[in-house]
């Protein structure tokens, strides 16, 4: 597993499994940016079966094209926000549903085992219940390689 995002709605906390991340500082037109995407596994095995889940099995959350001052991530932290001249934040419900992601916060460090590891804290439109309060979420992945693993047929 990459890491787990957990959303914090009123009724219950919900759980994702990050299945896929990618992130990198690009370098264009003499700026860097920040290119995040984290994409959760749609599997709910592990989720009651009266849940919210149940409704949006997987989501995906992106930062794009945000300008950051350095092209080393490691012990940064990026406060990103939507303006209405630049859209860096993206949610995609795999669904018809629109949700948006405001007052993030991307920490980046390196784990034990010296990967780079994010931590990202926000908050996401309710799109399980409409309400008008912005839920909390938190998100914790490594962006370590994957190692394929050979079938022996």
């Amino acid at each position: 597993m990459k890491g787990i995002l957990k959303i914090y709605h009123p009724e219950e906390i919900l759980k994702y499994n990050i299945k896929s991340s990618y992130c990198k500082a690009v370098y264009s037109n003499k700026q860097n940016f920040l290119e995040v995407e984290i994409i959760t596994d749609d599997d709910l095995d592990h989720v009651d079966d009266d849940s919210l889940q149940y409704n949006f099995p997987q989501l995906s959350l992106s930062i794009s094209d945000f300008p950051i001052d350095t092209d080393k991530l490691v012990g940064q932290t990026f406060n990103v926000n939507d303006s209405e001249e630049e859209t860096y934040c993206g949610v995609n419900l795999y669904d018809d549903e629109d949700a948006f992601i405001h007052d993030n916060e991307l920490k980046f460090s390196k784990d034990e085992n010296g990967d780079l590891q994010l931590i990202w804290q926000g908050n996401i439109d309710d799109f399980y219940t409409f309400s008008d309060e912005p839920i909390a979420f938190k998100l914790k992945c490594h962006f370590r390689q994957d190692t394929p693993e050979a079938d022996d047929e």
